[in-house]
């Protein structure tokens, strides 16, 4: 798989997440969140999720996690998937606020 087919299966992922009615989960810093986020995102830190497992899982919902470059929402993600929540790293605030 090249590149550019990632980023293809990428958004068809992305797209099949939204038409699901996922729910958008920031990652960030409260100060990074503060600078810009995602309309009607959610946000929980990394350093709280753990601590809001349980609420994450009552939403019922497909997760897309983002933060700035990606690192963090793939944590994240893995740490929802584990719990059983069907979840999916967005990757980038940048990349996923023009792909949504």
């Amino acid at each position: 798989m090249g590149f550019l087919d990632f980023f293809g299966s990428k958004k068809k992922k992305l797209a099949n997440f939204r038409d699901r009615g996922a729910i958008i989960l920031d990652v960030r810093t409260q100060s990074e969140f503060d600078l810009g986020a995602i309309a009607d995102a959610k946000h929980i830190p990394l350093d709280q999720l753990p601590a809001k497992i349980s609420e994450v899982k009552n939403w019922n919902q497909p997760v897309i996690t983002y933060c700035e470059k990606g690192g963090r929402s793939e944590l994240a993600a893995n740490m929802l998937r584990s719990h059983g929540v069907e979840v999916m790293n967005g990757g980038g605030y940048k990349w996923l606020s023009k792909n949504l």
